[in-house]
C-alpha cells in the first residue's frame, strides 16, 4: 500500500476521494528518480529488459522518473506488491497519480510534448483478490485527505502473492533482470545477513556465489548458489523486517522543496520554522525526530548553516564531520542520542534532512538513513527565512530547536600571552570537551587537586587583552576585594564584578594556601580571579564543596596567590608577580578585570 503525505500548499495532484470515483483514472508504479537525463535512460533501458509498461517522465527541477503504467488503481495496488515481493522493483516503489509527472521522453515518441498518457493498461488480474486490493487502496486514499482508512469487513485479509518456485535455469533467467542497483542491494542484505563481506559492486562473483549458497544452507533451501525469485523475497524481506514499527513512508513536503522518505511511524508533522520543517516525536519511539533543511543561500550561507547546526542539542558533539563546496554531513552521538544530517547546494538552494534517533537502536537507525538518503529529492519551492515564529525565536533556540548547552560554565583568567587559562580544577574535571568564551577549543594542560587549580591552553592561537597580575605579598586583612565571574552561566558576554572583603588570610581549618572572604559569590564565579583594589590578583575563587558543612551565603575561599604563582612556575609560565601597589577607579578594575576574565565551558 502507499501513503503520500502531501503538506499544506502542496501541488501534487491528489487521487482521488474513493475508489469509485477513480475508476476512470489511472495511477502509475514510481520506482526510481535520477537527476540527469543520461542516467534516466540508461535506468530505463534495465528495467525495460525485464519488466513492461516502463515510462519515463520529467518530474521537474532536473529529476526524471522512471515508473510502470498506466494502470487501473485495482491492478496497481495488486502489481506493486507483486513485484515488490519478488524483489524485481525497489521496495520503497509507490503509487502516483498521472498528473504527477511532466513531459514523458520514454518510449521514445511516447509522450509528445505532454505528460503522462492517459490510457490504462487493463491486464489479467494478479493475486491477491482484487476485492482486498480494492480495500487497500481505499484506505491510501483515505489516509492522504485526512480522513480514517476504510474498514474491509465485506473481504477477509488475502495473503501476500505466492512467488512460484523456479528451477535453476529459471532462477539464473529471472537474475539477468535484475537492475544494477537490485544486485548491489542483494549484496547488501547478504552482508547483513552475515554471508558476505566483499564489495557491494552488483557482479555476482566467486564470493557472492559462495555467500548466496551459504545463506541458503542456513535458512534450509537447496544449496545452488543462485537465489531463485522466492528466496530472494526471503532474504530482503527478513533484511526489511527490521524496519517493523518504523512506518517508512513518502511525504512531500511542498513548502520546503523536499520528497523523502520518512519513519511516520514514529514521528508527525509539527510545524516551519526556517530553515526548518519540524517532524517531532509521536510518543512511539521516545528521541525520535526529524527535520528537513531547506532555505536560500550559496557556499557562504552553506558554511554558516554548517556551524549553526553543530550548536543544535540534536547534532551532539562526538561524531565525524565534513564540509565540502556543495554540501555536508554531520554524525553526532552521546549516551542518549544519535543523529544524522546531509545538506547539499545546488542552483542557489540549500536542501538537506537530519534524523534524530535514541541510543542503543543502531540497527534501525542505520536503515532508515539510508532509506532517507537514497529517496531524498529536491523539488521547486523553498523555505521562506522570514518564516520564523514568536516562540521561534529566543536566547537559547534556533528556529525553536534547543541550542546545545554547555554542562558547567565559571570563570577563568589569562596567565601569559599565549592564551593560557587558569580555573578551577573541580569545574573543568571529566569535561569530554572545553571551550573558552564558548568558542575557542582549549586542553586541559596541567591541575593540582590539592591546590584546586587548573591550567588550559587554547589549542589555537589566542591573544588575550589582559593577563593577570599575581600579588605575592600579604594583602590587608579586610581590604576590599572584587570576584571576576559569571554568575549567570554565561548568558552575559562579559563578566560580573561582586564586590566583598578579605576575612582572613588562612581558611577555617587553619589552611595556608587558602583565604577566606566575606562575598556572596555563586557557582558561575568558581575559578575567577580575586582582585584587590589595584587590579592585582590575590588569588582563585574555589567552589563550594556540596558536601562540606552548610556555611553562610557570603562566605567564600580562594587559593592563594603565592601558591598559585609556584604552581605556575612550575608549569614552566614565569607568571607576572605583583606587589600590590595602587589603587584604580572602579571603572578602571571593571575593564582589568573583563579583559583577563574568560568563560570557560565544560560539555559532556
Amino acid at each position: 500500500m502507499f501513503r503520500s503525505i502531501l503538506l499544506a500548499g502542496t501541488a501534487a495532484v491528489m487521487l482521488a476521494q474513493g475508489v469509485e470515483a477513480q475508476q476512470g483514472d489511472v495511477v502509475y508504479i514510481q520506482i526510481e528518480a535520477q537527476p540527469s537525463l543520461n542516467e534516466a535512460e540508461a535506468r530505463l533501458r534495465d528495467y525495460a529488459g525485464g519488466l513492461r509498461d516502463v515510462n519515463g517522465f520529467s518530474l521537474g527541477g532536473g529529476w526524471y522518473g522512471i515508473a510502470l503504467g498506466p494502470y487501473d488503481p485495482d491492478f496497481a495496488a495488486a502489481q506493486l506488491r507483486s513485484l515488490r515481493a519478488a524483489g524485481q522493483i525497489p521496495r520503497d516503489s509507490y503509487l502516483a497519480a498521472a498528473g504527477e509527472y511532466g513531459r514523458q521522453f520514454w518510449p521514445v515518441g511516447a509522450g509528445g510534448g505532454g505528460g503522462a498518457a492517459q490510457a490504462p493498461v487493463t491486464p489479467a488480474p494478479l493475486d491477491p483478490a482484487p476485492a482486498e486490493q480494492t480495500a487497500a487502496l481505499a484506505d491510501a486514499l483515505a489516509q492522504d485527505q485526512g480522513e480514517a482508512p476504510q474498514a474491509a469487513a465485506e473481504a477477509p485479509a488475502a495473503a501476500d502473492p505466492v512467488i512460484p518456485e523456479e528451477t535453476v535455469a529459471q532462477a539464473r533467467r529471472s537474475e539477468a533482470q535484475l537492475s544494477a542497483a537490485e544486485r548491489q542491494q542483494l549484496q547488501v542484505a547478504l552482508r547483513w545477513s552475515g554471508h558476505y563481506d566483499s564489495a557491494i559492486d552488483g557482479a555476482f562473483g566467486n564470493g557472492t556465489r559462495m555467500a548466496m549458497g551459504a545463506w541458503q544452507r542456513d535458512n534450509g533451501y537447496e544449496v545452488t548458489g543462485i537465489l531463485t525469485s522466492r528466496q530472494r523475497a526471503d532474504l530482503l524481506g527478513k533484511y526489511n523486517a527490521v524496519l517493523e514499527g518504523t512506518g517508512m513512508e513518502k511525504v512531500a513536503d511542498a513548502r520546503a522543496g523536499i520528497a523523502i522518505e520518512l519513519p511516520m511511524g514514529v514521528l508527525e508533522f509539527d510545524r516551519h520554522e526556517a530553515p526548518f520543517a519540524i517532524y517531532k516525536g509521536n510518543g512511539e519511539l521516545e528521541g525520535a525526530q526529524a527535520l528537513l533543511i531547506s532555505q536560500p543561500g550559496n557556499r557562504k550561507a552553506l558554511g554558516g548553516l554548517y556551524e549553526i547546526l553543530q550548536t543544535l542539542a540534536i547534532v551532539p558533539m562526538t561524531g565525524p564531520r565534513s564540509l565540502r563546496r556543495d554540501g555536508f554531513t554531520l554524525t553526532g552521538a552521546n549516551a542518549n542520542i544519535t543523529s544524522y544530517t546531509e545538506v547539499q547546494l545546488q542552483d542557489g538552494q540549500i536542501k538537506g534532512w537530519t534524523l534524530v534517533w535514541p541510543a542503543g537502536d543502531e540497527a534501525r537507525f542505520e536503515r532508515v538513513v539510508n532509506m532517507m538518503k537514497t529517496s531524498f529529492r529536491a523539488t521547486s519551492g523553498v523555505l521562506d527565512p522570514a518564516s520564523v515564529s514568536d516562540d521561534g525565536q529566543a536566547v537559547d533556540l534556533v528556529s525553536g530547536l534547543p541550542v546545545r548547552k554547555p554542562r558547567e560554565t565559571v570563570a577563568g583568567f589569562f596567565v601569559d600571552a599565549r592564551g593560557t587559562v587558569l580555573t578551577s580544577a573541580a569545574s573543568v574535571a571529566g569535561c569530554s570537551r572545553l571551550t573558552l568564551d564558548g568558542s575557542y577549543d582549549a586542553q586541559l594542560l596541567q591541575s593540582d587537586a590539592d591546590l584546586g587549580v587548573a591550567l588550559l591552553r587554547p589549542t589555537a592561537a589566542l591573544a588575550p587583552r589582559g593577563v593577570a597580575r599575581l600579588r605575592t605579598d600579604t594583602p590587608r586583612l579586610n581590604s576590599e576585594v572584587a570576584v571576576a565571574g559569571f554568575p549567570y552561566g554565561g548568558v552575559l558576554s562579559a563578566p560580573t564584578l561582586t564586590f566583598g572583603a578579605l576575612e582572613d588570610s588562612k581558611g577555617l581549618g587553619g589552611e595556608e594556601r587558602l583565604a577566606r572572604l566575606a562575598v556572596e559569590a555563586t557557582p558561575g564565579d568558581a575559578g575567577g580571579p580575586v582582585l584587590d583594589a589595584g587590579g592585582s590578583v590575590v588569588g582563585v575563587l574555589m567552589p563550594r564543596d556540596p558536601g562540606a558543612k552548610q556555611l553562610p551565603e557570603n562566605v567564600a575561599f580562594a587559593t592563594d596567590a603565592s601558591a598559585l604563582m609556584a604552581f605556575l612556575q612550575g608549569a614552566g609560565i614565569p607568571g607576572n608577580a605583583s606587589q600590590g601597589e595602587g589603587v584604580m577607579a572602579p571603572e578602571d578594575l571593571t575593564a582589568a578585570a573583563r579583559d583577563m576574565t574568560v568563560a570557560v565551558n565544560c560539555w559532556e
